[in-house]
């Protein structure tokens, strides 16, 4: 083994870590988020053959990039392909936008790719030190809290909470962590998204609690899930040269806590041919006010029908200051942003479904109309379709006027009985709750 990677913090306080720690701690010392001291740029040969690969050979050679020099070339190669145990296509919506489809994994939805691979990243690391039981916390807006549960179900040594703000998610997505049981605990907290995010982060923080049990983290903040959300760019972007669109290629991410755009910035660094990228906010519009101005300013979330994105000051903002050095410019060359309305969300959604029959989300509804309106000449453009329609199954049939059949895997959790423990937003009954544990 050659000497291993070193992640350090974006507040720039806290020791250096290795993967191991980065993975198992989720959080550095100084509050700051974790970043790979080096991202390697990848041969200039595997981008020229890159459209005869596999999805699971391109994430692989990726993986082994951020995480080769920490984990033995079998072990990470069997985490890869456990992982990617379903396609990400991209499907042609019109002549020159596509949506690169992120809902075939088991909860359909983005988050999959990232939860499964850290599942056994940690999985894997907890074996090596044969420690005690890892407890993940996990604050939801919806997507997370699911993806991460079915992500980690059943894996051996460990435990996770996943905090959900009572009444602000939909039913369906509540019954895809909420019927699992086994080694999943749902907390029904009487708040909204930034109370559960705020009770996880002060857990983090405070130190008997961590003396009484080992807690990490499954939010975008943790490495081993964001990383891994580098893959599918790449594998967007070999199916895209597959059929000759690949050379002003515009990736299009809807943007919550940025964790999601930040993977594919990482992909860039690391040599991914992308143009440009476009985040696509709904009315939580805190990035692409600072595009325009140059401060960021977060402030507390708005609720709109795309839930997911509901973020008021979204975590992964640091990372990507980080990378950029700081620059605003730098920032604004590469991204540009986009801000749309439950109204015009809606609209998009049923345009789209009239023109062309294909059906969106309404997180994907960002990114396809971001599209629609900020493609330059010649540039083809791919959207990230983030979670399957079905998902917000009401929403969405109130906007087409027609039913969303609901694909049988989403169905399997319709049947579950529903099992969670109701939590204020207050931090002493969340700690006193655990301490009990």
């Amino acid at each position: 083994m050659t000497h291993k990677m070193k992640y350090y913090s974006t507040n720039g306080k806290a020791d250096r870590a290795t993967l191991h720690e980065a993975v198992v701690k989720g959080l550095a010392s100084d509050k700051g988020l974790f970043m790979p001291e080096t991202i390697k740029r990848l041969p200039d040969a595997f981008f020229d053959g890159i459209q005869d690969l596999s999805f699971q050979e391109i994430a692989y050679k990726v993986a082994d990039a951020f995480f080769g020099e920490d984990v033995p070339a079998d072990t990470l190669k069997q985490i890869v392909y456990d992982t990617l145990s379903f396609d990400c296509p991209v499907v042609k919506v019109t002549d020159n936008i596509y949506s690169l489809e992120l809902f075939h994994g088991p909860t359909l939805a983005f988050k999959d790719v990232g939860a499964r691979f850290m599942a056994r990243l940690l999985g894997y690391f907890i074996r090596q030190e044969g420690s005690r039981q890892v407890n993940v916390l996990v604050a939801t807006s919806g997507d997370t809290g699911s993806a991460v549960a079915n992500g980690f179900l059943g894996v051996e040594g460990i435990h996770v909470y996943v905090l959900y703000p009572k009444g602000k998610v939909s039913a369906i997505q509540e019954c895809q962590f909420t019927t699992l049981g086994q080694n999943i605990t749902a907390l029904e907290v009487d708040g909204v998204f930034d109370d559960c995010q705020a009770l996880v982060k002060n857990a983090f923080m405070d130190e008997e609690l961590n003396r009484h049990m080992k807690l990490t983290s499954a939010n975008s903040i943790n490495v081993a899930r964001f990383l891994p959300q580098a893959f599918y760019y790449f594998h967007a972007y070999a199916q895209m040269k597959r059929q000759g669109k690949a050379d002003e290629l515009v990736i299009c991410v809807p943007s919550g806590n940025f964790g999601n755009i930040t993977a594919g910035l990482f992909g860039k660094v690391m040599g991914l041919p992308v143009k440009r990228f476009i985040a696509a906010n709904n009315a939580n519009d805190i990035f692409y006010n600072y595009l325009q101005t140059g401060e960021y300013h977060p402030r507390a979330s708005v609720q709109t029908i795309a839930n997911a994105m509901d973020v008021g000051d979204p975590s992964n903002f640091a990372r990507i200051y980080d990378l950029y050095k700081g620059s605003h410019a730098a920032i604004a060359a590469e991204i540009s942003g986009a801000t749309y309305t439950d109204r015009q969300i809606a609209q998009t959604v049923k345009d789209c479904y009239a023109q062309t029959g294909y059906l969106l989300d309404p997180h994907g509804a960002c990114g396809f109309r971001a599209l629609c309106e900020g493609l330059r000449e010649g540039e083809c453009g791919v959207f990230l379709e983030t979670a399957h329609p079905a998902k917000f199954k009401s929403t969405v049939e109130g906007i087409i006027g027609e039913p969303v059949a609901v694909p049988e895997k989403l169905a399997a959790f319709m049947k579950g009985e529903k099992k969670s423990i109701p939590m204020s937003n207050r931090f002493e009954d969340f700690k006193a709750f655990l301490m009990k544990e």
